[in-house]
């Protein structure tokens, strides 16, 4: 499974939001799918499933707006 395909994954379970899977371009914070509270949860599921660690202080909202920037954010640290 890739990246891309693993993060969303978990962004779906974690939002309960199937369409965070297929739009990309969704505005998480904005349309509240995601809060503070369901980004630790988030935070925690991908420390988890890609063996990184994740500070939250590093992390701002418009980095994590959409699910294309949080796929872009992993792919950074884990690769494709």
């Amino acid at each position: 499974m890739s990246t891309a395909e693993k993060t969303l994954t978990i962004l779906a379970e974690i939002s309960e939001v199937e369409e965070v899977a297929h739009n990309l371009d969704l505005l998480l914070y904005q349309q509240e799918i995601l809060d503070s509270m369901k980004t630790v949860e988030l935070i925690v599921a991908l420390e988890r499933a890609f063996a990184v660690e994740i500070s939250p202080a590093e992390l701002d909202r418009e980095m994590w707006a959409t699910p294309a920037k949080i796929i872009a954010y992993m792919e950074q640290r884990v690769g494709p």
